[in-house]
């Protein structure tokens, strides 16, 4: 009823989305009224986030139709990432929603690593150098993103099952946001993030919920079918496979 447009609460949830943006940058601003910050709407259609009630010190890309999608316009200039709204990888059985990419999609491994959304977009930043300061989401995604990323998390909600959870009134929210930027801007300055660089090359393994897809997709060249479901390649940095991986995605989704 929330994440789609076409749900009854849809309007309500670009409000609860907005809000916890500028709670965000608000706080940023607080610390450093000179802060440079870029707001990638990364959702469904990527038009989710009220632009005209943004905070209007920051810049807002809108639009799904972008070659690098939830990581639009990052690059080495940036000194951290903050993923807001995050939910845990496909088949987490303590996720709300948990996905990766689309339901067609059962899996994806980087190097080895099993990663979802975040650790995808993770591991790009990481390849410019780019620490995740901040990642908030449902418990499942906290969990997952803290312990990958050893970065701070804040938990909004708690899944009860996979498509229901049990939520935090937003003023607290608000008041948790705020206290994970805190704890998140004095560590930064003190150095302590390491960037998710998983060096290069980047080894893409994917795994999809019907055969088809991979009957096509090995058709790429470089792609190899491991098995029915899974295909392969061999990318030469985290840009290169991000761009791949969001290629699959869409294929699958059409």
């Amino acid at each position: 009823a929330m994440t789609s447009t076409s749900g009854k609460d849809y309007a309500t949830s670009r409000r609860l989305v907005t809000a916890e943006v500028n709670t965000v940058v608000g706080e940023i601003f607080a610390h450093d009224p000179g802060a440079e910050i870029l707001v990638n709407d990364s959702h469904g259609d990527h038009q989710n986030v009220l632009h005209t009630e943004l905070d209007p010190r920051v810049i807002y890309i809108q639009g799904a139709i972008k070659p690098l999608g939830m990581v639009q316009g990052l690059d080495a200039t940036f000194d951290g990432v903050i993923f807001l709204g995050y939910h845990a990888k496909a088949g987490d059985p303590d996720g709300f929603l948990a996905h990766t990419g689309t339901g067609s999609v059962k899996g994806l491994w980087l190097n080895g690593v099993e990663v979802g959304e975040g650790g995808m977009n993770a591991a790009f930043a990481g390849g410019h150098g780019v620490p995740v300061i901040l990642a908030a989401g449902d418990s499942a995604a906290a969990a997952e993103l803290g312990a990958l990323l050893k970065t701070e998390t804040v938990t909004t909600k708690t899944a009860e099952t996979p498509a229901s959870a049990r939520l935090i009134h937003p003023e607290r929210v608000h008041a948790l946001l705020r206290e994970g930027v805190r704890r998140s801007l004095a560590r930064l300055q003190a150095g302590d993030y390491s960037p998710f660089d998983l060096g290069t090359p980047v080894r893409i393994r994917m795994r999809f919920a019907s055969t088809t897809h991979v009957d096509i997709l090995q058709s790429i060249p470089g792609m190899s079918k491991v098995d029915g479901f899974t295909v392969a390649y061999t990318a030469e940095d985290a840009d290169e496979a991000y761009r791949l991986i969001r290629f699959m995605y869409r294929f699958v989704s059409s």
